[in-house]
């Protein structure tokens, strides 16, 4: 009987001499089943009660084996991914490959050996995360990849890639992106950013406080990072045209070797308020009709065109102001009012649902 048993799973080994304590895997529709973690997938799948059901009746331990994978078949069949457990070989593959790679680069590994996130520093210092997720019923397949960068992240990956390729491949592209991540650096250092209020690696865009209730969106291209990038300039007409005039007049100036901030300088003719030398609440002026200035994530981005007045709004708050006032009227997706403040003309267009 002990050798049938072992025949039929080379996986289960005796725990004590009397062979009556077994641990291991025993395998089922090429899923391998660790005994000790089936009480859980057992229990989560309401099969805990039909095995012991089993297991009275079955005269020896082979028997009640047969039993058992009948009833993990169906398990298989019904949530065939969340009882997947990789081959114990896969184990000893991946620390070997780790050990290869260097534990140094491993900064996270889950109980399941299935997720791994590996650091990458570019030649500047900064430390980037890659996150693997590892196929285990197709191991051949590509892992699915994640990091905070700006491009899509795609591999060469062949069934013989290793953890050390796969890395390699990411510090290549982390390293391609380090003059795109010393701009947008050096304008977070510099600069008063409005938007993103915490910025990720992968985001390109830049909110710039100017002053006067104005500010300019930049938008990087991470492939092409000191040229021209796109540029919006927000805030009141009065204060905003002739800057817009300035950028569209002195755009040959643009300097491909100079950093984007010193360009923007230059082409605008203009200081950028810094940490140094402002307060960032003397630049966050809240909106004039809900009175805080970030609301779900925005900042006011509608200003009265009026120079004595020119108090900001979120654009939310001042469509459904006016909206609500029988003196306005609509075109379209525009309300046409009045400014709560000055009573001036101003007009505001619906805002976009997210």
């Amino acid at each position: 009987m002990d050798s049938l048993l072992v025949k039929d799973n080379p996986l289960l080994l005796p725990m004590n001499k009397e062979r009556t304590v077994y641990d291991g895997f025993i395998t089922v529709q090429r899923n391998n089943f660790r005994i000790l973690n089936l009480y859980i997938l057992l229990k989560s799948q309401s099969f805990l009660s039909l095995v012991f059901q089993r297991l009275q009746q079955s005269s020896d331990l082979g028997s009640f084996l047969l039993e058992l994978k009948t009833v993990l078949e169906v398990c298989v069949q019904s949530r065939p991914s969340a009882l997947s457990i990789p081959h114990p070989q896969s184990y000893s593959d991946l620390l070997s490959e780790l050990e290869t790679l260097g534990w140094d680069k491993l900064v996270f590994i889950d109980t399941d050996f299935r997720t791994l996130r590996l650091r990458a520093n570019d030649s500047s210092g900064r430390e980037h995360v890659l996150t693997v997720k590892l196929k285990t019923k197709h191991p051949t397949e590509a892992p699915e990849c994640a990091a905070d960068v700006p491009v899509p992240l795609v591999f060469h990956w062949t069934p013989q890639t290793t953890l050390a390729q796969l890395h390699s491949q990411f510090l290549q592209l982390v390293e391609s992106l380090r003059e795109f991540w010393d701009v947008l650096d050096e304008i977070d250092q510099k600069t008063w950013v409005l938007e993103p209020e915490k910025p990720c690696r992968s985001d390109a865009m830049r909110r710039i406080a100017i002053g006067n209730n104005a500010s300019i969106k930049v938008e990087v291209d991470p492939r092409h990072p000191k040229m021209l990038p796109e540029c919006c300039l927000l805030g009141a007409e009065h204060v905003v045209t002739p800057l817009r005039n300035k950028l569209n007049a002195n755009m040959h100036l643009w300097n491909p070797e100079c950093s984007v901030l010193l360009n923007l300088r230059d082409v605008l003719e203009i200081q950028f308020p810094s940490p140094a030398t402002h307060e960032k609440s003397s630049l966050s002026v809240e909106c004039g009709i809900c009175y805080s200035f970030r609301l779900d994530s925005g900042i006011p981005d509608q200003v009265c065109n009026d120079p004595r007045c020119g108090q900001p709004f979120h654009q939310d708050c001042l469509y459904q102001w006016l909206r609500a006032l029988p003196s306005t009227r609509q075109s379209f997706n525009t309300i046409f009012g009045e400014c709560p403040y000055c009573s001036k003309p101003i007009t505001v267009k619906m805002a976009v649902q997210k």
